[in-house]
């Protein structure tokens, strides 16, 4: 298990393949972790992939870097996460894939700085939302009547 601070977070992960690699970055959901790619994350690597697995913020051994920053689970805030990520390599381009939060984190990531997403994979995500637009909380008794 290695960590790459970002300004925000002292992100871990573990990396497979070589770092000459085309860059991966797959993203776990909740409430699962890295893990969930531990036989995906070698096959890509042996088709010539570097890989990187990170525990996005609030999960596993990833931790904020000061006690002082606001704890947030804001879209906004998981794709900037992925986009330090990539600082923090020197990436310039990844292609990024996910599910669950991390399908939210790439796909944020990817409409907020396409320029730095090469591919996107996601699988069972949750929309992305302009929260400006939203104006207004729904009444109580609407959102419990659409609750699942």
């Amino acid at each position: 298990m290695r960590t790459a601070k970002t300004k925000t977070l002292e992100i871990a992960y573990f990396e497979h393949g070589s770092p000459e690699g085309w860059p991966v970055v797959l993203s776990h959901g909740f409430p699962y972790d890295i893990h969930a790619y531990d036989e995906v994350a070698p096959r890509l690597a042996e088709a010539g992939a570097r890989v990187i697995v990170p525990y996005l913020r609030g999960f596993g051994p990833t931790r904020f870097r000061s006690s002082s920053t606001m704890r947030s689970g804001q879209q906004a805030a998981l794709g900037k996460d992925v986009i330090d990520l990539l600082d923090a390599f020197g990436i310039e381009k990844a292609i990024l894939a996910g599910y669950d939060w991390g399908g939210l984190a790439s796909c944020v990531a990817s409409a907020l700085w396409p320029d730095r997403v090469a591919g996107l994979v996601s699988y069972a995500g949750y929309d992305v939302i302009d929260v400006n637009r939203l104006g207004h909380a729904y009444q109580p008794s609407l959102e419990q009547a659409v609750w699942y």
